[in-house]
């Protein structure tokens, strides 16, 4: 596969950084005939998203020998000097929803946490991060909605895997949806885990990928209530401030009625549902 890559720049005496991608028949399909065959599917004349997993098994930096070569420069090494070390996996994260078929989520990052890293670095290292957004920053429909690349690298597939699961687990974002979740269970799902791998792995793994939504328990939906009330409270104390008369009880938002217990009706919207909730307060004696 290397090879047919080489002789396709050379075919066209291409010069530069390149990504050439190809398409292999799966084991389980192969037929005699058709042992090792691989197919073209397209050159870009461009280093590739995935392309922290050859650095950080190489420990050479891509993107500066991109730039060294586009000025000229010969390249500092050849393929036979070149040596790979352990194993290296990717994962990307992105705000959308897989539950809806993968349909990017747009809002503000209210809340961005990124587990420790070495940052746009080559490996060998446990973990790299490459980050283009911070917290408060706004995910829009204009550009890509990709978040941040996890790079892990280990000694083996099975360190490479166990890293990745932590490194997915200290990930929390909150103002979009994610598939942090998703990945999380994809790494660890057997198919993945084994490396048996193919076009068809999210159909053949569905009920693995996406299991049953059991809701939110009533700890996730008092916190949700407690945060909503005490946001209303706050806006309403502002506004009431810019009043004619910042004491009237009509600027208040607890949900009182005249001799009754305060009701505050809450809903939750999501990507794909609704939760919906009552808060009641004991009528005063």
């Amino acid at each position: 596969m290397g090879e047919a890559a080489v002789a396709a720049a050379r075919s066209i005496e291409y010069t530069g950084a390149g990504t050439v991608e190809f398409i292999a028949a799966s084991e389980g399909a192969r037929s005699a005939a058709l042992s090792g065959a691989f197919y073209f599917m397209e050159m870009n004349t461009r280093l590739q998203v995935e392309h922290p997993v050859t650095e950080m098994v190489t420990g050479l930096d891509l993107v500066k020998w991109q730039l060294a070569v586009a000025a000229g420069e010969p390249l500092p090494l050849q393929q036979k000097d070149l040596v790979c070390r352990g194993h290296a996996i990717e994962a990307r994260i992105y705000a959308e929803n897989p539950a809806i078929g993968f349909l990017p989520s747009t809002g503000t990052l209210r809340h961005l946490r990124e587990p420790q890293g070495i940052e746009f670095g080559c490996g060998p290292a446990p973990l790299r991060v490459d980050s283009g957004v911070r917290e408060g920053d706004a995910i829009t429909p204009h550009y890509d909605p990709m978040v941040a690349k996890l790079i892990v690298w280990g000694e083996d597939r099975a360190v490479a895997l166990g890293r990745m699961r932590a490194a997915l687990a200290a990930v929390e974002i909150v103002g979009v949806s994610s598939n942090v979740e998703f990945l999380a269970r994809t790494v660890v799902s057997k198919a993945f885990s084994s490396a048996d791998l193919d076009t068809h792995l999210i159909e053949r793994c569905r009920a693995e990928l996406f299991p049953a939504d059991a809701g939110a328990g009533d700890e996730e939906l008092a916190a949700a209530a407690l945060a909503e009330l005490l946001a209303e409270e706050a806006q309403a104390a502002a506004k009431a401030k810019t009043s004619g008369d910042p004491f009237s009880p009509w600027n208040r938002v607890d949900g009182w009625r005249l001799n009754l217990a305060r009701i505050t009706n809450c809903c939750s919207p999501r990507e794909n549902a609704a939760t919906a909730w009552r808060c009641i307060s004991p009528r005063p004696a």
